[in-house]
């Protein structure tokens, strides 16, 4: 099935809010496939006052509702998301078959307790990635990644008409409003849609049936099995549950026969035995 819907996915690696999240973005990804394109734009969330602090208190009350792999209690320190960012956009202009991975590395590690303006930190994600730290860090330098990372902040702070008619779904102050993360922006040739904040997967669901009647949905996985040899890479617990539709114990007892359980924060990722 070629692709039917472009989504521009709105988010920050230091957002709890947008990792709690990937259950749903692993969901649309299994479901729908091919059919959908996406395109990240990074909200820089730390260039606004205050912001670095409040998320270095951590977020207890999102691990515990959604059960993604945050570590519990506050940070070592407030961090800047900017550094880490600016490491996703130079993977985009000079290696994008990179990002994904990247961005995703990041994600983890900085959830886990560490922090996103730590050299060592990124140079452990790249090298995670696929990438070699000491190349992403000199592309970081540039003013490509400078232009476009300045563009991507911009954009975020840009919510379209569709975005602002459901104003209190965004962020930021009343005469600056943006994106919150994770918002999407899905876009047809013949029509559009904004989804901007947090939502369950029925409500991508029906946007999806409304925007291209055609989009084909795939059904669950046949076992978990098929799902992590899909997947290429380490999921988390509740990720694993919510493309399965189990809820968080079951995907523990399907997992536990097949798949080595690696620890962190206050739950699990997981891959195939052997």
């Amino acid at each position: 099935m070629s692709q039917l819907v472009e989504i521009t996915h709105f988010t920050d690696p230091a957002c709890p809010f947008a990792f709690s999240a990937e259950p749903v973005r692993q969901a649309l990804r299994w479901q729908y496939g091919g059919q959908l394109s996406w395109r990240t734009v990074l909200i820089v969330l730390t260039r606004e006052p205050g912001e670095a602090e409040k998320l270095a208190g951590g977020a207890d009350g999102l691990q515990a509702q959604y059960g993604m792999p945050i570590a519990r209690g506050p940070k070592a320190r407030a961090a800047s998301s900017e550094p880490a960012c600016r490491a996703v956009v130079a993977a985009r202009l000079h290696a994008p078959d990179h990002e994904d991975a990247l961005l995703r590395r990041l994600r983890v590690l900085g959830m886990a307790g560490g922090l996103l303006d730590d050299d060592g930190l990124i140079a452990q994600a790249a090298t995670e990635a696929g990438l070699d730290p000491a190349e992403l860090a000199g592309w970081v330098e540039g003013n490509d990644v400078s232009v476009a990372l300045q563009a991507d902040a911009a954009a975020a702070r840009k919510p379209s008409p569709r975005a602002r008619a459901l104003d209190h779904r965004l962020s930021g102050p009343a005469d600056a409003r943006r994106y919150s993360a994770p918002s999407y922006e899905l876009k047809r040739p013949d029509g559009a849609h904004a989804v901007p904040g947090f939502n369950p997967l029925s409500t991508y669901e029906i946007v999806l049936a409304n925007l291209a009647r055609q989009i084909e949905r795939r059904d669950p996985p046949a076992d978990v099995t098929e799902l992590l040899t899909w997947a290429g890479e380490p999921l988390a617990t509740a990720e694993v549950a919510e493309v399965m539709r189990v809820d968080r114990d079951e995907a523990r007892a399907l997992l536990s026969p097949v798949a080595t359980e690696q620890p962190v924060g206050a739950d699990a990722y997981w891959t195939l035995a052997g």
